[in-house]
């Protein structure tokens, strides 16, 4: 049920035009002129450089996962639901309680949240980096 939404055309085409923005030629020229190789070049300027894009791509791939409802349904049966499935759910009846949809709400929403808080100091370091001139 997670793979296919793992990798994506928008994830791709995202880092492609992130990396195409972010990422200098001449930095990596300058890379192979100081004669570091294909690896380190990778690990010491691509990947410092491509870490705020994968946390943005991180973070709304796992919002795209997290909030799909349609694919759950399909896949999974109904004595083993994804929290989207099962808010749903409570909602159903002839009354429906509140106070219990409220709490499912929340325990749905914190994960997007320690997510958020996880990754947030990426984000906020690539707009700081990208908004440095010189």
């Amino acid at each position: 049920m997670i793979l296919p939404s793992l990798v994506t055309a928008f994830g791709v085409f995202f880092m492609r035009q992130y990396l195409v923005q972010a990422l200098p030629d001449e930095l990596l020229e300058a890379a192979r002129v100081d004669g570091a190789t294909s690896l380190r070049t990778f690990w010491s300027i691509v990947l410092p450089i491509a870490r705020p894009g994968a946390a943005v791509l991180g973070m709304l791939t796992f919002m795209t996962a997290w909030n799909d409802f349609f694919w759950p349904v399909i896949t999974l049966n109904s004595s083993n639901p994804t929290v989207q499935v099962a808010l749903n759910n409570l909602g159903g009846g002839y009354v429906p309680d509140t106070a219990v949809i409220m709490a499912g709400t929340l325990v749905g929403t914190l994960p997007v949240l320690v997510v958020f808080v996880l990754l947030g100091r990426q984000i906020v370091g690539g707009i700081m980096a990208g908004a440095v001139k010189g």
